[in-house]
């Protein structure tokens, strides 16, 4: 990086944000200079403090004041002269931008200079401004009065959510002056964060937001942020509103951890999980709780546990599905929605609507309908489009499920990274067929293992009786994203595959859903392949799933025609109907076209 490359950012005519992303991608390539994480973090942080330092300097001299910043965090290492040339321009670009978005704008900078591990540990990502603004409406529809009331981030990272709090409480002020609406601010928000860096980031932004109240009030405002983990136990006080975009990914909990959230936890726990838990004991009894996270535990099995306490502690309000996950978050593939839950309301359907954001500072919402959810942890279905109303109406009348067809699902018994001795690239007297994901086309099942570090043989020794398979069953893919054209994607390993070979083994990126020793199936393999290969219940899936995963949990909970509607499709089935005949059938028991 030198003197030169800082043109990106001077008056150039380019568009704002498109001379941000340009910076954003210089602090990056900065970052990623640095030869160890070690020094990566640390001269990471330095360059934003750099960059706030010049944003600090740039409003304050437009605000006619000499209120100095907040002193930085002590022992980051000095930057070359033309680094921090560089990391002032862009602080000084940023203040061209609306104030209520320099937390994002900073936020998403100082995250893209993190290492990738310690980001993907910290769960850090930083929220869009429309969203932020999306997600203060619908506290607000739920609720929160901003006039008045009181509110939290528990994860503030560097404040994307507080300044527009902050901002949007001073718009509903109704003349107050402004020495009273500064201290009233100190003493209804509060934000708790454990990286000591974000938590100055948040300090000095949110006191940069309300700079010319400062100013006309002739005072600071009072810090109201803490360095702390907010998941230990500690007296955080209650609030009107919990908000807030927590980290995501999964943590090892500590056993006294464990006992604290073990109302919400069923195995794995997520760490916006124990957020969503921490929210519901944050807030008041009336309070509400607006969050930005994963879709995951709409459907997941590992969430069962967190519904149903959702669900006992309080109501949901909306779900609003966000549409671009890729234009979104840097580097985030999950599936994102603002949800938002009041405590103490009567109980009424949930809103849920689709927010597509339209640049920096707009979004398009787009109403679905209402939703009314089940009780007992299974799976939120919410429908994924305005032409879903149909399928849900039908999907709550339907009843049965692959267990009443006498079938149950796994996912295949070999992790293959376990027995790579045994892996072989030819068949021998001892190797069986290894099935691997791409084995399930859409042509149905091709023996084929043509992926990197993929063979198509593993040697079975006589102990590991257990990974074999010799009776026909459907085999789905385990992984699929909602951007693919199908999120199902089934074949039936045929019976005379597996006679001819003795067998095979089934590797565990795929589903098998199969008949149990004894039981009696209804209908063949056949038919509930064709069933999951249709549009309609491609479609009804992805209503039920909020993850990349295809959990058995979620193939079991998907509901199905009736045993009668069932027998229609397997003679369709059997007398070699074409796709779309077996899928307008199948569409007719969906109520969809």
């Amino acid at each position: 990086m030198n003197s030169k490359e800082f043109s990106l950012v001077s008056d150039s005519g380019q568009p704002l944000l498109e001379r941000y992303q340009a910076c954003k991608a210089m602090a990056r390539g900065y970052a990623e200079s640095k030869k160890t994480d070690k020094a990566r973090l640390a001269h990471g942080r330095a360059f934003c403090a750099e960059v706030i330092e010049a944003y600090w300097v740039e409003l304050a001299m437009r605000h006619s004041t000499t209120m100095k910043i907040k002193d930085k965090p002590a022992g980051l290492p000095r930057l070359t002269e033309d680094v921090t040339r560089v990391a002032q321009g862009i602080g000084r670009l940023i203040v061209e931008f609306p104030v209520e978005d320099a937390g994002y704008l900073i936020g998403s900078i100082y995250t893209v200079t993190l290492p990738p591990a310690l980001r993907s540990e910290m769960g850090a990502f930083y929220t869009p401004p429309p969203l932020v603004a999306r997600l203060l409406d619908l506290a607000e529809e739920a609720g929160f009065d901003f006039s008045r009331g009181s509110a939290i981030d528990p994860a503030c990272g560097g404040g994307a959510f507080l300044a527009p709090v902050a901002l949007r409480m001073l718009a509903r002020s109704n003349g107050a002056s402004a020495d009273w609406l500064l201290r009233s601010l100190g003493r209804r928000v509060k934000g708790v964060e454990i990286d000591a860096f974000a938590a100055w980031m948040t300090r000095v932004l949110l006191e940069a937001a309300v700079m010319p109240l400062c100013v006309q009030a002739k005072r600071r405002l009072a810090d109201v942020v803490t360095v702390a983990d907010s998941l230990q136990p500690q007296d955080m006080g209650a609030f009107d509103l919990v908000i807030g975009n927590p980290p995501y990914g999964r943590v090892k909990l500590s056993d006294p951890m464990r006992r604290r959230y073990a109302r919400s936890l069923y195995g794995h726990a997520n760490l916006y999980g124990l957020f969503t838990d921490l929210a519901l004991r944050l807030a008041k009894p009336k309070g509400v709780v607006a969050y930005l996270t994963p879709t995951s535990f709409l459907g997941g099995q590992y969430f069962k546990a967190l519904r149903g306490l959702i669900l006992d502690e309080a109501k949901p309000v909306a779900f609003d599905l966000v549409a671009d996950r890729h234009g979104v978050f840097d580097d985030v593939l999950q599936e994102t929605l603002l949800t938002t839950y009041a405590k103490g309301k009567k109980w009424a359907p949930a809103n849920v609507s689709v927010l597509v954001p339209k640049g920096l500072n707009a979004a398009q919402v787009e109403r679905l309908g209402t939703v009314d959810l089940d009780v007992d942890g299974a799976p939120w279905i919410l429908p994924r489009s305005a032409e879903d109303a149909s399928l849900l109406r039908a999907l709550s009348k339907m009843p049965t499920r692959l267990e009443d067809l006498g079938y149950a699902v796994s996912t295949g018994p070999l992790v293959w990274n376990r027995h790579k001795d045994q892996l072989r690239s030819r068949p021998s007297s001892n190797a069986l067929p290894l099935i691997w994901a791409e084995a399930i086309t859409a042509q149905g099942f091709r023996f084929v293992a043509d992926r990197r570090n993929h063979v198509p043989f593993i040697e079975v020794k006589p102990e590991q009786q257990h990974l074999l398979t010799s009776r026909s069953c459907v085999l789905v893919q385990r992984t699929t994203s909602k951007e693919q054209d199908r999120r199902l994607l089934a074949a039936v390993l045929p019976q005379e595959f597996l006679d001819k070979h003795g067998g095979a083994v089934v590797e565990n990126h795929i589903n098998m859903i199969y008949s149990p020793s004894g039981s009696v199936t209804r209908v063949y393999p056949a038919t509930i392949c064709a069933l999951l290969n249709s549009d309609a219940v491609d479609r009804a899936f992805r209503c039920i799933s909020g993850s990349v995963a295809v959990s058995a949990y979620e193939l079991n909970a998907i509901p199905l025609p009736s045993f009668a509607d069932m027998r229609r499709i397997e003679l369709l089935v059997q007398n070699g109907a074409s796709s779309a005949a077996i899928d307008r059938e199948v569409a007719h028991c969906y109520g969809v076209r």
